[in-house]
């Protein structure tokens, strides 16, 4: 094996780097090493000073989050090791490149002296972990920079360019040249002069002025509560920051290591842990391996310029990639470019983007009204209207006029990719790309992979997916895949309790309180009903006449009520707000329903909403891993968190199952299915599993 960390001396300055491919990662077994080396250059006359780095591309991403434990008695080597440079008698300078996050910042905090390459980024992200951080963060971060300052690096948890870290006093220099010999000299001056060690710890004039102000705490948890909503730990990083403004430096240590020992057990944290390793494990498909030849995308381009037309082609100019937008009139071309010029003037308004990346991306998409314009795309995504016979029809004419090798791709949220595919010449070059709306700000692209779709396309679209800043996740053909599939479930429930007795805004406030960003009802109203209503209709002659099917929706919809956009939908709306508001009108629906139904309304208790709305859902994510048409129960989780705004400290569906327990999901189910019929029938694996004793995270990768 090779050394974890290796030691050099270039004169009197020992070099101490990290060497743990491929993120410099900081294991027991680096931290432990750390030390020794430490200790070792500290017996050594020659040695004057040190200088710590990391090897190759980074200095180091922090602790190695697999080796967390829930029960480890004693002081974690990373805090050994960050005290022991803090500590020593011998002058200590951090070598930062590329990246230093969690544990690795914190070891650069216990250094004496920060330098930093341009092009580095730094940060606490131990938050998104459901963490605090755990090596002295909480305490020495606020010393360095102050305490707001500090508030907002750790609670937001997102890596800092170097030169705000510098500008905020992260670092002491950003160094243009050669980083180590830079260290090597900074450290060689600090010994020559003699000067102080600046202990981080001992620091205290930057925290003096919130010393005694618990108000700029309460006021930061104001600030924070919307995006906070829900989440423990950020709540708790504000509680050890305020540790380390009121308290001596070894008290709010203890502090941040108690508060880090309890959150580590929680089940918020295990859960935003699984999704770390589960939006790294969605990037992995069995057959298709990492070293699959891809094809080079250069020019894209997009059929449609509405809503999810426009916000595709904004992704791509996002990312640098020219594309071309087709539209069958004028007019629809116009109106929906200035769409998309108004959402970037809109950001630029806001200081998120500056005025010149807004005119770079403008020039990148430009426009057409003919498909033979397209014959040099590389990759081309339809995105027009959902109906069969259109995406075919659009599909024949790219099939035409796009070069032989170009990848052609449907934006379907449900209809058979399979088919869209058999209407060309190349169906190993078809897939779906399922963009989520507005396709420019959501992260998700469900990838349908065909029958007949190549491992290189597949591996294409994959890709892809990683250069727009997207998490990918592939999946299988089935009507709705596995996101809209699963939504059917749930919706198909929440209908079904309003002819029972429940309300929209009762059931939507149970599903808000349980952490989702809306209720079905509200998502129904800013989505559009007639979306939903069309697709109902045309499945109208296939659905299973045993199967119980509610009518509400359709009844609003004939009454013109589509939702925000007419002002009415499951609730009415002001003119120019959002603000759902209870609809007496709706309500008459409901009842007349119920009536025509014979069914008796009763009062439904919030917990029965709850259940009667997930576990539908569960069931069906069960039924989709049985079959093949999603690779891992984590894949669903991160279909769900990024594309249905699951709440990411319950993991998503799948893992907040196995977080209930299987069994007694299985018997709810059984229960529901004795009084309400086929709908609740429990999954095959579901009941396997169940009756085993298991969860969903004890399968591997299906398909």
């Amino acid at each position: 094996m090779p050394e974890v960390i290796t030691f050099s001396k270039r004169g009197g300055i020992a070099i101490i780097t990290i060497n743990n491919p491929p993120v410099n990662g900081l294991s027991a077994a680096v931290c432990t090493r750390l030390v020794e080396q430490l200790a070792a250059g500290l017996k050594d006359p020659e040695v004057q000073a040190f200088v710590i780095t990391g090897a190759d591309r980074m200095f180091s991403s922090g602790a190695d989050i697999r080796e967390f434990s829930e029960s480890a008695p004693g002081v974690p080597p990373l805090r050994s090791a960050v005290e022991a440079l803090e500590a020593s008698p011998k002058p200590v300078v951090a070598a930062i490149h590329g990246v230093a996050a969690g544990g690795g910042l914190e070891v650069a905090l216990g250094c004496h002296i920060r330098l930093a390459a341009p092009g580095t980024r730094v940060g606490l992200p131990e938050v998104t972990l459901g963490l605090v951080p755990g090596a002295g963060g909480t305490q020495r971060l606020p010393r360095l920079i102050g305490a707001l300052p500090a508030l907002e690096v750790i609670v937001s948890g997102t890596l800092l360019p170097i030169a705000k870290a510098h500008a905020l006093g992260i670092v002491d220099e950003v160094v243009h040249g050669d980083l180590v010999d830079a260290a090597v000299t900074v450290a060689q001056h600090a010994v020559a002069e003699g000067r102080p060690l600046r202990k981080t710890s001992e620091i205290e004039d930057k925290i003096k002025e919130a010393r005694g102000k618990p108000e700029i705490f309460e006021e930061f948890r104001k600030k924070m509560a919307r995006r906070a909503r829900g989440f423990e730990a950020p709540y708790a990083c504000v509680a050890c920051v305020e540790a380390a403004v009121s308290l001596p430096f070894a008290q709010g240590l203890a502090t941040e290591r108690e508060t880090f020992t309890q959150l580590l057990s929680s089940d918020q944290s295990r859960a935003q842990r699984h999704v770390f390793f589960a939006e790294r494990e969605v990037a992995k498909i069995p057959d298709v391996p990492s070293k699959t030849p891809t094809t080079r995308i250069d020019r894209v381009a997009v059929i449609g310029c509405g809503t999810m037309g426009g916000g595709i082609a904004m992704s791509f100019a996002n990312a640098g990639i020219p594309v071309q937008v087709l539209e069958v009139s004028r007019e629809a071309l116009d109106k929906g470019m200035h769409t998309i010029r108004t959402s970037y003037a809109s950001t630029v308004s806001k200081g998120n983007l500056s005025q010149a990346d807004m005119d770079e991306r403008m020039r990148l998409i430009t426009t057409t009204l003919d498909y033979d314009d397209l014959g040099e795309a590389d990759l081309v995504i339809e995105a027009v209207f959902e109906e069969m016979d259109l995406k075919k029809q659009v599909m024949v004419t790219l099939d035409q006029v796009c070069k032989r090798d170009a990848i052609l791709t449907t934006n379907t949220s449900s209809l058979d990719v399979d088919a869209i595919a058999s209407a060309t010449a190349r169906p190993d070059r078809v897939m779906g790309t399922h963009f989520f709306s507005p396709a420019h700000v959501m992260r998700l692209m469900e990838n349908v992979r065909g029958a007949k779709t190549s491992k290189q396309t597949i591996a294409t679209v994959m890709k892809l997916a990683k250069t727009l800043g997207k998490v990918g996740a592939l999946v299988g053909v089935c009507d709705g895949f596995v996101g809209n599939r699963m939504l059917y479930a749930y919706a198909r429930q929440a209908n079904c309790l309003l002819e029972e007795g429940a309300l929209p805004h009762q059931v939507d406030k149970v599903l808000y309180d349980f952490g989702l960003p809306m209720g079905p009802f509200a998502m129904d109203d800013l989505a559009g009903l007639d979306v939903g209503w069309r697709i109902r209709m045309r499945q109208a002659a296939t659905r299973p006449k045993h199967l119980r099917y509610s009518p509400i929706a359709d009844r609003l919809c004939e009454r013109g009520r589509f939702g925000q956009k007419t002002g009415a939908g499951w609730y009415r709306y002001e003119p120019g707000s959002r603000t759902p508001i209870p609809d007496p009108e709706v309500e008459d629906v409901i009842t007349s329903v119920s009536a025509e139904r014979g069914i008796k309304r009763r009062d439904i208790g919030d917990g029965e909403i709850l259940r009667r709305c997930l576990y539908p859902l569960i069931n069906e994510g069960a039924k989709i891993l049985d079959e093949g048409v999603a690779l891992r129960a984590g894949d669903i989780d991160i279909i769900w968190i990024h594309g249905y705004g699951f709440p990411r400290y319950r993991g998503g569906p799948m893992f907040w199952a196995d977080t209930v327990g299987l069994r007694p999901i299985n018997d709810a189910l059984h229960g529901f299915y004795d009084v309400h019929g086929e709908w609740f029938r429990p999954a095959p694996l579901l009941e396997r599993l169940a009756k085993e004793g298991k969860g969903f995270k004890d399968l591997g990768a299906r398909g």
